[in-house]
């Protein structure tokens, strides 16, 4: 039989096809780590100067549902392999289309990575970050990031840019929103957790994605709460207080990492080469990627540390900065600065591999479409088991601040005035930083009760106030995306309707806070009371002699003090995700006794800030006596805040017996045991979060007045009683000095137990030499 010549032609051409892709694809080895560094060396030795730069430049590339939307001079650097990554483009054919530019008509064929803010959820929303923080169960966060890791790399990305761990004390700053509150200890073990959740320590699995940890470092002491602004702090605050998330999420193995805005010790971080290369990749050993944020580098002239974009971007590289966000600094100058001495080859060449080992890790050099499957896409994302999860998660977030008389949980039957700008709202449900979210989706309040009660209970609503009624901020809020619709009533009559619906109900529930934009970044709020007459609208329901229930919806602490005299009761319930009105229903009629506790401390009035537990102690502490002038007070207002770090009620009760230790003296090598009794006294079952502070009483530097050391959440039924056991070990006892050394001292300290950092009982123990 003999074959046509387009037969043997066609033949041929594939197999020449199959020759290159062998030569590209990794081999395999025995030790993976040493197969890479060979294809990464092979693959480096092919490149051109101009190609090693053209990975270190990030774009960004909008889209429309029809795929991306790709300008000339983006579409023709990708073909000349001068793009390294895209963000913003996600979906299986989006990517697939981009990719198959960078595969399929660049001359070496080396794939694109594609990252995205997947900060609480990709397309199944969950809790914003402050909100799974009060979950206090590790559990429940990895999982979070293990349904957004699902999600997000069936939707075509490989990169995420979460975990942020900043420490926030000031609940002015918008961000405190996307981290997990005040707490050192505690942050670092969400870190922990988000990491494994997102990478499951293997990047090579195609529902597994590359996370990083951001904002690198100290973004949340930004001064005065003020986005983008000045932090300044000592070294030994920075190591105590600051760094641990940080170096958890190295720990943990955490891909990359993404420089934060601010300056340290005068340098900006972009440009900061003892926080990038002495400190994370000398000290704590960090091998992965380091890219911008967003035109970080561009704004090093406005920082003033470089006269123009030549002299930054020398900076930003040298110091260890791998990745350029869309800046496109190292695209145009690197180059040059190479020809001109003040960069070598080498620092492009180290910078260059960082890159490819991440893409090499992920899979791409084997498969580049592996994250573009639509089949898979349809199969995985918004999936009934995470749908129901969200829900879960959600619920467990949700903190009961105040229940007089034991308002909640809500009763099936009658009737509910619910009222407010947040009770029939879907856009705010899933708050800001809502990736790829779809709003429509999410579940109202008013729809979450609805379903949750069968229709059993009558609903009366009614708006009764707008989120703000300041055209300036309104007009601010919608330039960017805050979505405000505004009633055009005069909010005396908003007000008066609600009254009016009020009088018809048994229980009133107000949904008032803020809405999305007023959170997230750009987003620092020097008053953080409820905005707008939002309180005026609480006031006027108050007076109908109706028990109110507060439901709230909020990116960041707020000064509550009229709510908390007032309200029959609080919940807070932050931004919940695409299932909130569902978990906010289940903890309002009690199929859900809330466990949540507060992870940032509530002041109660702005001037307090920064307000946080673990503060040091004076040379003049404040014990409380009202005339005693020469301490340190304030003359207006107490030292103490409205709801404290660890706070959150429950529909049951729990008695704590007094913390027992099995020795009062020990060396560093014998753990101390402390056990209590937590017995459930109560009608409902419920769980408690068992909290452990330990105070070191004499050091070599002063030491907080209380540090969370360690909890345990635990499941009670109503009667029930459990023996919660801790060991506490020398690691607990640990601190940076002066000099930056970290160990433990001998002396006395004392342990706290207790259901939230203000009520402990105490018992002292004394460490040996």
């Amino acid at each position: 039989m003999k074959l046509s010549f387009s037969f043997l032609l066609l033949s041929c051409i594939l197999l020449v096809f199959s020759a290159e892709a062998q030569k590209k694809k990794p081999t395999t080895a025995a030790n993976p780590e040493q197969a890479m560094n060979a294809f990464v060396r092979d693959l480096m030795a092919k490149m051109t100067l101009e190609e090693k730069i053209g990975q270190l430049n990030l774009v960004s590339v909008g889209f429309d549902v029809t795929g991306p939307i790709v300008s000339q001079n983006v579409e023709e650097n990708i073909r000349k392999g001068l793009v390294g990554g895209v963000f913003n483009t996600f979906t299986p054919v989006a990517v697939r289309k981009l990719q198959e530019l960078a595969v399929k008509q660049t001359r070496l064929h080396i794939p694109l990575l594609f990252g995205y803010d997947v900060v609480h959820g990709h397309k199944t929303i969950l809790p914003i970050p402050l909100g799974l923080a009060a979950t206090w169960d590790m559990a429940a966060i990895e999982r979070s990031a293990r349904i957004a890791a699902e999600e997000s790399s069936a939707d075509g990305l490989n990169w995420v840019y979460s975990p942020m761990v900043d420490i926030a004390r000031d609940p002015r700053w918008g961000r405190i929103a996307e981290g997990s509150g005040e707490d050192t200890w505690y942050g670092a073990q969400v870190a922990k957790a988000m990491v494994k959740g997102y990478q499951e320590n293997d990047l090579a699995r195609d529902n597994t994605v590359m996370a990083c940890v951001k904002h690198f470092a100290l973004y949340g002491a930004a001064e005065a709460g003020r986005d983008y602004n000045t932090v300044d702090m000592s070294l030994q605050r920075m190591f105590q207080e600051y760094l641990p998330p940080y170096k958890a999420a190295i720990d943990a193995g955490v891909g990359s990492v993404m420089t934060s805005f601010n300056e340290i010790n005068g340098v900006p971080a972009t440009a900061n080469p003892w926080l990038l290369n002495d400190l994370l990749r000398k000290q704590w050993g960090f091998k992965g990627l380091v890219v911008t944020d967003y035109t970080a580098i561009n704004e090093l002239v406005a920082h003033g540390i470089g006269k123009n974009e030549y002299e930054v971007g020398q900076q930003a590289l040298a110091a260890g900065s791998d990745m350029d966000m869309v800046g496109e600094v190292y695209l145009k100058n690197l180059g040059k600065l190479v020809k001109d001495g003040k960069l070598s080859t080498a620092q492009i060449d180290a910078a260059c591999q960082r890159v490819l080992e991440a893409k090499y890790k992920l899979g791409l050099f084997t498969d580049p479409y592996r994250y573009a499957n639509e089949k898979r896409a349809k199969a995985t994302i918004l999936k009934k088991a995470f749908i129901s999860d969200a829900r879960d998660i959600a619920r467990k977030s949700m903190v009961l601040l105040k229940n007089e008389k034991n308002v909640l949980p809500l009763k099936k039957s009658g009737t509910i005035a619910l009222i407010g700008p947040l009770a029939r709202n879907q856009r705010d449900m899933i708050g800001n930083w809502s990736a790829a979210g779809d709003w429509k989706r999410a579940v109202s309040v008013e729809q979450g009760i609805k379903t949750v009660t069968g229709g059993k209970v009558n609903i009366a609503y009614a708006k009764g106030a707008n989120f703000t009624d300041d055209t300036l901020l309104i007009r601010r809020l919608n330039a960017h995306g805050g979505e405000l619709k505004i009633d055009k009533r005069a909010p005396e009559e908003m007000i008066q309707e609600a009254v009016k619906v009020a009088l018809t109900a048994d229980v009133v529930v107000a949904v008032v806070g803020e809405s999305q934009g007023m959170t997230g970044e750009a987003a620092s709020r020097a008053d953080i009371g409820l905005p707008g007459r939002q309180l005026d609208l609480l006031k006027a329901l108050k007076q109908t002699g109706k028990p109110l229930v507060v439901v709230l919806m909020n990116g960041r602490p707020l000064t509550l003090p009229w709510e908390q005299n007032n309200a029959d009761a609080i919940l807070e319930t932050w931004f919940a995700g695409t299932e909130a009105g569902n978990a906010i229903a289940d903890v309002l009629f009690g199929d859900y006794n809330p466990s949540g506790k507060i992870t940032a401390t509530f002041p109660q009035v702005v001037g307090q800030v920064p307000i946080y537990y673990s503060h040091k102690t004076t040379g003049r502490p404040y014990g409380g006596e009202l005339l005693d002038k020469y301490k340190s007070r304030y003359l207006d207002v107490s030292n103490e805040p409205l709801f404290p770090f660890g706070f959150g009620l429950s529909y049951t009760t729990f008695n704590y017996s007094k913390p027992q230790l099995n020795k009062t003296t020990f060396r560093p090598n014998e753990p101390v045991e402390v056990k209590v009794d937590v017995k459930n006294t109560g009608n409902f079952d419920g769980e408690e979060v068992v909290q452990l502070y330990i105070q070191d009483l004499v050091g070599s530097v002063t030491r907080p007045v209380k540090e969370l050391k360690n909890f345990q959440k635990i499941f009670l039924k109503k009667g029930e009683t459990r023996t919660v056991t801790f060991k506490i070990t020398s690691e607990d006892l640990k601190f940076y000095n002066n000099q930056l050394q970290y160990g433990y001292e001998p002396g006395d300290f004392k342990v706290f137990v207790g259901t939230n950092s203000r009520d402990v009982q105490e018992v002292g123990f004394t460490l040996t030499e």
